[in-house]
């Protein structure tokens, strides 16, 4: 028990000593967020998994198709950190700013209450080790919570502060990193309502419908758009939004025409760094285009699928725009990671497919390794990878892979 006082005491000054260093070192010094350690561990990773990719490609481990599939994901995740450095730095540097000494005054009163309360309910020691340790998923459900927190930590001090622009710019960007777009959207209004029209704040507004329309661009994201570079032709967001949206699309000379605008325009707050493995990327996917390597992979296993939707969901995605649909197999041995995938569009279905070691993420885990899977079929509601609330989906368990049979997914489920 005395370990433990002392140890809760510790953590305690040492946590205020980092609230009230921050309070103090404010206006001495520009408060804004280094990603550079991140951004080059995403960049090493990023050519890691790419030289794997291709090294199955020339092996003829994958055929031109899945080695398209997995390098666009990569590429798209890149492009994502990218993005969201550039909104985690500007919304540092706007937390930054006319911090008021109610904060770290509150944040430390908070933090004394309550260590204090939870040492008198579970002070002892044997209680604190015998806690679970949490898995991915709780560390997930942690995370979301954690930004919703935040959000209404910077929702309170607007409520104290509401002429604060740099707040509602802050706020604006945590709604969109909860998927709260368009109140993010109402969030920028104000800060041009403030500030007057500024590129940047079109920017994010641009971003922040962009996503909300299943990254899409629509007559309204466009405007954003325009407005933006009529005021900054060389905004960096507006640009290298269009610049992914183009990559997405296959379109590589546009995507680079617009990523290189930033580069060459060199702003402080862009990962010049970052941007150019984006560009070198786009170059190499542009040159494999123009020679396309054709070769198929011969494989043993053959996973015969017909996936559609039930009635009811497809009146449910009537109301909507397109969706994602991902199909794959994962092993029936508690591993998550799929042994062979494939991403359609609700509008293909009803589709019939084969699933073989083509379709493999990777070839060191692919259907001939495996005797049995899980089958699954998902409708993404937000066009990301796994199985989320408000997504559609349909599985079928410990499918033998020595039948031959076709199986029938019929998507007809909603994720709670």
């Amino acid at each position: 028990m005395p370990e433990f006082f002392i140890i809760t005491l510790i953590f305690i000054a040492l946590t205020l000593v980092v609230v009230w260093l921050h309070f103090l070192k404010q206006g001495q010094q520009q408060n804004v967020v280094d990603n550079s350690l991140r951004d080059e561990t995403n960049i090493r990773l990023y050519h890691e998994h790419k030289a794997e990719i291709e090294k199955d490609l020339e092996k003829g481990n994958i055929d031109q198709e899945s080695y398209s599939y997995l390098i666009t994901e990569l590429d798209q995740s890149l492009l994502q950190d990218i993005e969201e450095n550039q909104a985690e730095t500007k919304k540092s540097a706007a937390q930054a700013k006319r911090l008021s000494i109610l904060w770290p005054v509150m944040l430390s009163l908070f933090i004394i209450v309550f260590s204090g309360y939870y040492y008198h309910q579970h002070g002892a020691y044997q209680l604190v080790s015998s806690t679970p340790k949490s898995n991915a998923d709780s560390e997930q459900i942690n995370a979301e919570q954690a930004a919703f927190a935040e959000l209404q930590k910077v929702k309170a001090e607007l409520d104290k502060n509401p002429d604060n622009s740099d707040l509602w710019y802050s706020y604006g960007q945590g709604l969109v990193g909860t998927r709260q777009f368009e109140q993010a959207q109402s969030a920028f209004d104000k800060v041009i309502e403030l500030e007057g029209e500024k590129a940047d704040v079109y920017g994010a507004k641009a971003q922040a419908s962009y996503y909300q329309n299943q990254q899409q661009i629509t007559a309204q994201v466009q405007a954003f758009i325009d407005k933006a570079l009529s005021i900054d032709p060389n905004e960096p967001s507006t640009n290298i939004l269009l610049g992914m949206d183009h990559f997405l699309a296959e379109r590589f000379e546009e995507a680079i025409r617009f990523w290189q605008l930033v580069v060459d325009d060199n702003r402080t707050n862009v990962n010049i760094a970052a941007l150019q493995q984006a560009i070198n990327e786009a170059k190499n996917r542009l040159m494999l285009s123009q020679n396309p390597n054709s070769e198929s992979v011969s494989n043993d296993v053959k996973l015969d699928i017909v996936v559609s939707l039930s009635d009811d969901i497809i009146e449910k995605l009537s109301k909507g725009e397109d969706k994602i649909v991902f199909i794959y197999a994962i092993p029936t041995d508690g591993a998550r990671m799929p042994l062979a995938a494939v991403k359609v569009k609700a509008s293909d279905l009803p589709l019939e497919i084969s699933l073989t070691d083509a379709n493999a993420m990777t070839p060191q885990a692919k259907l001939s390794d495996v005797t049995s899977v899980h089958l699954f079929a998902i409708v993404s509601a937000d066009g990301g990878v796994g199985i989320k609330s408000g997504d559609f989906k349909a599985e079928i368990n410990n499918v033998d892979l020595s039948n031959d049979k076709t199986h029938q997914l019929v998507i007809d489920q909603v994720v709670e």
